[in-house]
Formats: C-alpha cells, sequence, structure tokens
C-alpha cells in the first residue's frame, strides 16, 4: 500500500512539474510576443496601411482637394455678400451676375470631373442583373424628375440668359411658391441628384466624390434655408417643419391647400 502512494505521488508531481514548466514556457512566449508588438507600434517605420492601400488613399487627395475647392468657390459665389461686391463694383454687369455664376461653376467643376475620369482607383461594386435594372429606372426616375421640374422655373432666368433687371439680391420680392415636387420634399433636385449619381457603378473616385456632394448637398441646403428664412419669414420657416429637406418622407407632405395657405403668409 505504502508503494502505491508513493507511485501516485511521484506521478502527481510528474505533471505539476510538467505544468509549471508549460505555464513558464506560456508566459515566456506571451511577454516576447507583447515586446514585439509594442515595438512595432512604436517604431517610426511601420506602415499604417499596406503600401499599395496607401497609394491608393494618397491618389485621391487631388480630388478631394478639388471637390472643397468647388464647394468654396460655388458657396462664395452665391452668398449674399458676394453678389454686393459684384453689384457695388460693377454696377453695369451686375444683371449678368447669374450668367457669371453658372459659366464659373460649370468651368469649376471640370478638374474634378478630369481626376473622377483619369484616376478612377479600386472598382468597388457593380450593379448586375435585377440591381442593375432597378438602378437604371430610378436614374430614369431622376433625370424625368429633373425634365417635370423644370414647368415651375423660369429656365432663362435661371440659367443667366435673361438680365437681372432689377439688381435684386435675393427672393424677397418675388412670392414664395411651392411647386407640386415641393410638397413632397423642400429640395427636388438635389434629391434627383442623389439618385443619379448613388445609381452608378462604385469606383473609389466615384465613391469619394458622393460622399463630399451628399455632404455639400446637406450642409448647402441649410445654409441657403437660414437665408430663405430671413426673406420669406414664418411662411417658409413653416414650410420647412413641415416638408422633408432632401429625401421624401411620407409623414410630412403638404396636401395642395395646406401648400397654398402657407403661400398666402407675408413675408
Amino acid at each position: 500500500m505504502a508503494a502505491f502512494f508513493r507511485l501516485a505521488l511521484d506521478e502527481n508531481l510528474h505533471t505539476l512539474n510538467g505544468v509549471f514548466l508549460n505555464a513558464r514556457g506560456i508566459n515566456a512566449a506571451w511577454i516576447s510576443a507583447t515586446q514585439s508588438m509594442l515595438k512595432s507600434a512604436t517604431s517610426p517605420t511601420t506602415p499604417r496601411f499596406p503600401p499599395d492601400e496607401e497609394e491608393r488613399l494618397l491618389e485621391q487627395i487631388p480630388l478631394i482637394a478639388a471637390w472643397l475647392a468647388y464647394f468654396a468657390l460655388h458657396s462664395l459665389l452665391a452668398s449674399h455678400r458676394a453678389k454686393r461686391f459684384a453689384q457695388q463694383r460693377f454696377p453695369a454687369l451686375f444683371p449678368r451676375y447669374r450668367l457669371f455664376f453658372n459659366l464659373v461653376a460649370l468651368a469649376a467643376l471640370l478638374p474634378a470631373l478630369m481626376l473622377i475620369w483619369r484616376q478612377p482607383g479600386e472598382m468597388l461594386w457593380q450593379w448586375r442583373g435585377l440591381g442593375q435594372w432597378l438602378m437604371n429606372l430610378l436614374a430614369l426616375a431622376g433625370v424625368a424628375g429633373f425634365l417635370y421640374s423644370t414647368r415651375y422655373y423660369d429656365g432663362a432666368t435661371f440659367l443667366g440668359l435673361r438680365a437681372n433687371q432689377d439688381g435684386h439680391i435675393g427672393s424677397a420680392d418675388e412670392p414664395l411658391v411651392i411647386s407640386p415636387l415641393h410638397r413632397f420634399v423642400r429640395h427636388p433636385w438635389y434629391f434627383f441628384g442623389l439618385l443619379l449619381i448613388w445609381t452608378r457603378d462604385m469606383n473609389s473616385a466615384w465613391l469619394i466624390s458622393c460622399l463630399l456632394v451628399t455632404l455639400y448637398f446637406l450642409i448647402g441646403s441649410r445654409l441657403e434655408e437660414n437665408k430663405l428664412i430671413a426673406e420669406y419669414g414664418d411662411g417658409y420657416a413653416e414650410y420647412r417643419r413641415r416638408v422633408g429637406g432632401i429625401i421624401p418622407l411620407p409623414w410630412k407632405i403638404l396636401s395642395a391647400s395646406e401648400a397654398r395657405d402657407i403661400m398666402r403668409q407675408p413675408a
């Protein structure tokens, strides 16, 4: 019996010794791996991205800069401050300010479009099968919406082909008009524009452009509406509260009679 207990004790001691040695080995390996990770993280020569990923990111910096420059110029020329400056310094030319604005905006767009064409980057996704049909139908709906909306705009004035003989800066001398499309969304052109750009096949350059344009629409629409509230007062403030901004919302739609009531409110 004593021999039996001695043999069991020896086996247990042998097992414990093995476990201890194994734990020491694991501990040493863990310490070594941790030191290696810390050294790699603090090494100034270790890149944050793989070389090819970093190169693709750097490739798109000129495109981002081109879009930001375009947005800044577009917002500056659309501001009341720029219009007042042009009216005071160039009174004879000011009636054609809208035409000048459109031509400059079109020219300023060309660098971004050229970069999208020359450096498209990696293809991220392409619509196929039923998805392609659906996206093309949505894009056609956007084009149809644009064409329909022209019935409620003075195209010659918008394009700058008709001179601004009155010399007005804002829109307060014109009545607030809520077209049938504006009963569903405050900025139908922005909505149709988003339909067109987000339904295309997506490469890196196009994705960056879509994100920046969408962000500009969101910010620009708020700045534009602040000016409209200053010009039209409570009428536009109520309209903004009751109708969706860029995306139509089913629970924020005006009936024809509700739109007429808002349009009758004094500026």
